[in-house]
């Protein structure tokens, strides 16, 4: 089965934490082995000096990975973080996020992922991710 958007939305809503959802993390785009969700700019995200805080860009790649992961199973299945590496390369201040993933191992039991989060309109990214999941159902 074929996800759109809305139903990585709806994946958010029905499987996120209260405080996951209170990032405000929109689908953009989800397909197959790839999503890409809007981390929209808040001041409460930001730390001193106006930059979006890292604990909340990881926060939106590692739940942007149970998207793309969904996607590429046609569904939302349980799933838990395994491993997360991020390297923070230049602050976003004052914008929104796009992070978008890319799966590059989907087996029975794991799911590798890249994600490269990008300031809106910025031709370079911000911060990139690895991620690995247990895939639980």
């Amino acid at each position: 089965m074929t996800l759109k958007p809305g139903d990585g939305d709806k994946i958010l809503r029905d499987n996120f934490a209260p405080w996951v959802l209170d990032l405000g993390l929109v689908v953009e785009e989800i397909g197959d082995r790839r999503a890409t969700l809007r981390l929209p700019w808040s001041e409460r995200l930001a730390r001193e000096g106006g930059g979006l805080s890292g604990q909340a860009l990881m926060a939106a790649a590692d739940t942007a990975t149970v998207i793309a992961v969904s996607g590429s199973r046609g569904g939302f299945v349980p799933m838990t973080t395994v491993q997360q590496s991020t390297s923070f390369q230049r602050p976003i201040v004052a914008k929104d996020v796009l992070v978008a993933v890319h799966i590059t191992k989907l087996g029975r039991t794991l799911a590798f992922a890249d994600v490269t989060m990008t300031g809106d309109g910025d031709s370079e990214p911000a911060a990139k991710a690895s991620t690995v999941y247990a895939i639980l159902g």
